[in-house]
């Protein structure tokens, strides 16, 4: 299990990266129903900012975004636009909200599941959520610099770009006379 590939499954929710349920169970090799039946007995475990149940304008945004969204062709965004399109149905599929779970929340998963499997499954994602991390600062950093350069540098390259606009802009055309013309 590969880091890239979990990162594949974490979503950008409520102002955190999440996991949904049924990703969760996939990997943990579960069924979603015993994911959440666990997660129910051990309901103190989990508070709002473990794990959450989508609302239905979350599920509808979400749904909306993946049915659109022509660059979903992954393995994984295509298994839960499946799921997320289909819960809807009223047979078969689901008969309820998704459940999304944050970084905390998932590392609470693999003590209340208790198998060999469930530690190998949050050891991946744990480092799935570090390397995310690091690469959000990273590009928070990359984007400082940038903003940098461009206010040290402004100045010194606005006569550039006033060159460059008066080179593209096409001449004005003479103005038409009216009547007859001798050349």
């Amino acid at each position: 299990m590969k880091p890239e590939n979990v990162a594949q499954l974490v979503f950008f929710l409520r102002g955190e990266k999440v996991m949904f349920d049924a990703d969760l169970a996939m990997l943990y090799g579960v069924e979603v129903r015993s994911l959440n039946q666990a997660v129910a007995r051990n309901r103190k475990r989990f508070p709002a900012d473990f794990a959450f149940q989508l609302t239905d304008d979350e599920l509808a945004a979400l749904r909306s975004q993946l049915v659109i969204s022509k660059s979903s062709t992954s393995q994984a965004s295509s298994r839960l636009r499946s799921q997320i399109v289909t819960s809807n149905t009223g047979r078969g599929g689901r008969r309820y909200l998704p459940y999304a779970f944050t970084e905390q929340g998932v590392a609470m998963l693999s003590s209340v599941l208790r198998s060999a499997r469930a530690v190998e499954v949050n050891i991946a994602i744990m480092r799935t959520f570090v390397q995310l991390r690091r690469l959000m600062d990273s590009n928070r950093d990359l984007a400082r610099k940038i903003e940098a350069l461009e206010e040290k540098y402004d100045e010194q390259f606005a006569v550039v770009f006033e060159a460059i606009k008066q080179l593209i802009t096409p001449p004005p055309e003479p103005p038409r006379r009216i009547g007859f013309h001798q050349s």
